[in-house]
Formats: structure tokens, C-alpha cells, sequence
């Protein structure tokens, strides 16, 4: 069933709809919780504060310090511990290694009282005090000669039957090499040492007069002279400083000590080392005083540590000690 909508009903004035401007003012100024500007900042000033909540942190001993005083620590004894090609110090250019002034003047104390085989019985000890220079110097280059892998002991004792037997280039040429080979053994390799004495003493008198030459090339073209008793020789016998004269002890301890900045293998390589830091005025004595320190304290097997002044800064040293407590 159709009901008819009364438009009447809902349908208004325009004045009733939108409202007269009486109206308008009335509710212009009526209160409103949406319009009325003075209710809205007393409803904000109304509103909670926020508070600020303090929250209580538990204070904490400040430990930076004994962090940084634990990496110090560390980073010393790592310093400390460092391999002998790092224990290194730098001179402009030039390398040089640690402490070594300190290790050499320690070795000079250690050598003062010369008790080791090379102060009595070297081969600046073996040629015969009443001989002319000239023999002198012969004497001084086969005892050189004689000396290759051989004790100090050894090898004066073959020159003191050579001596008596008459050591002279002369003498050494016309002397059959079985004789020979029984005044000098058991020198190192004594057959082979026959050979170059009696090719050395020809050369000797064919080209200088039975004296030994006077430069260090021509030493080291002599049959049997190496470099080491070229450098020797031409201290010993000649009274000039060549360079340094590197045999097995010397090899040996400047390796054990860190004086190469690099470990070498050969006495050759070790002379070239030392010679680019060692200052020339300690070229002379090196040799002397090293060989001597090798055969009383620094031996080959079984060193002296606990005996040598330089155990606490000798990087050879501290490895040994380190390895015993390990083995302990």
C-alpha cells in the first residue's frame, strides 16, 4: 500500500532553512565546545603534563684505563718477543740493529781475559818470530790456508812442523806431497791443502818474488784463498783493513745476535751484511773478538746462555730459554 509523502511536512521556508540573520548572530555567540576559541586554550591548559621519568642507572667503574694499560702490557712483551729480522731500528737510511752497541761492548768484557784458543794459538800467532817479514807473511798466508774448517789447535800445530821442516815458498814447492800431507794432517781436508800450498808457493815465486801479493784481488787468486783469508791476510800481513773477515763463528753468532737484517746463508753473505752497517772502524777487530766469544761462550751446539751478559737482550737467547720452558 502507497503511502503519499506530505511535502509539506518536509519541506521549510528559506528563511527557516538557513536561518534569518537573527539567527545567525544567536548562534555566533552561543558557546560552543567547537568554535569558541577561549574554551579550547582553558581545555589544552587542561590537558595532563607530561612528566619526565628518571630512570636510575647503576654507576659502573670506569675500567679504560686498565684496558689501555693491559694492550700496553701486551704490546711490550710483543716487542720483546720479536724475531731478530724485527728488532731493527732505523738511522736515517741507515739499518742498523737493536742493542748492538751494548752486545758488542758486552762481548769485549766477556773476551778481556783471553782465554779462548784463537789468542794463543790463531793464524796471527802461528808464523815464526825470528823470521825476515817477507817469510813472515808466506808463513802467515799458509797458515790461513791451513785453517779451513780446522780448529786453532789443529792448525798451529801443522805449522809448527812446518816451521821446523822450513816453511819458505822454496822449500814447500821441492817438498813431494806425501811428506807434505804428513806435516800438516789431520788439518781439514789435508789432501786437497797440499795441492793449492804447493800451487800457491809457485805462483809465489814466479810472479812475486816469494812474497805474497799486496792487493786483495790478487789474494783471492790464489789457489785455496777465499775471500774470508783474503780479508785476513791483508790485516794480518799487511797491516790494511779490506774488509771483514767472516768464517764459520762469525757467520754463525752475527745470524744468532740479528746483525743481518736479513738471516744469511753463507759467511760471504753475512760480510756483505755487516759491511752495510758496521762502522769501518770496528772491521778490524770484529773477527778477534767474535771467534774467540764462539769458541768460549756462543758455541756451535749447547751455548753458554746462562754464562753470556747478553742473554737478556740477545734475540738467539731468548728463543732458547723460551724453548726449554716449553720442553719442561
Amino acid at each position: 500500500m502507497n503511502k503519499k509523502l506530505k511535502f509539506n511536512d518536509l519541506t521549510t521556508s528559506r528563511s527557516s532553512q538557513f536561518g534569518s540573520k537573527n539567527d545567525d548572530e544567536r548562534l555566533l555567540s552561543t558557546t560552543s565546545k567547537y568554535f569558541d576559541i577561549t574554551n579550547d586554550s582553558s581545555r589544552k591548559s587542561e590537558r595532563k603534563r607530561r612528566v619526565h621519568v628518571k630512570i636510575k642507572c647503576e654507576e659502573t667503574e670506569d675500567t679504560s684505563h686498565l684496558i689501555d694499560k693491559q694492550i700496553k702490557y701486551e704490546d711490550s712483551q710483543n716487542e720483546k718477543d720479536r724475531d731478530v729480522k724485527e728488532a731493527v731500528k732505523e738511522i736515517g737510511d741507515k739499518w742498523m740493529p737493536l742493542n748492538w752497541e751494548t752486545i758488542l761492548e758486552n762481548i769485549k768484557e766477556m773476551r778481556k781475559n783471553k782465554t779462548a784458543p784463537v789468542d794463543k794459538m790463531g793464524c796471527h800467532k802461528c808464523a815464526d818470530p825470528k823470521a825476515s817479514a817477507k817469510v813472515t807473511r808466506y808463513q802467515l798466508l799458509t797458515a790461513l790456508m791451513l785453517s779451513s774448517q780446522t780448529k786453532d789447535q789443529v792448525t798451529h800445530a801443522a805449522m809448527q812442523k812446518l816451521i821446523s821442516y822450513g816453511c819458505t815458498p822454496e822449500t814447500i814447492v821441492g817438498t813431494p806431497d806425501d811428506v807434505l800431507g804428513k806435516l800438516i794432517y789431520p788439518v781439514g781436508f789435508w789432501k786437497t791443502k797440499v795441492k793449492y800450498i804447493k800451487k800457491t808457493s809457485q805462483i809465489l815465486i814466479d810472479k812475486y818474488d816469494g812474497d805474497i801479493p799486496k792487493t786483495l784481488k790478487e789474494l783471492q787468486l790464489l789457489p785455496g784463498v777465499g775471500p774470508k783469508m783474503a780479508h785476513i791476510c791483508m790485516q794480518i800481513a799487511w797491516d790494511e783493513v779490506s774488509g771483514i773477515g767472516v768464517d764459520t763463528h762469525v757467520h754463525r753468532i752475527c745470524n744468532r745476535l740479528g746483525w743481518v737484517k736479513k738471516p744469511t746463508k753463507t759467511p760471504e753473505e753475512t760480510r756483505m751484511a755487516l759491511e752495510e752497517w758496521l762502522p769501518k772502524n770496528l772491521w778490524s777487530n770484529l773477527n778477534y773478538f767474535l771467534v774467540g766469544f764462539g769458541q768460549e761462550i756462543c758455541l756451535p751446539r749447547f751455548p753458554k746462555c746462562e754464562e753470556c751478559l747478553n742473554k737478556d737482550i740477545c734475540p738467539f737467547s731468548k728463543k732458547d730459554r723460551t724453548r726449554k720452558k716449553t720442553i719442561l
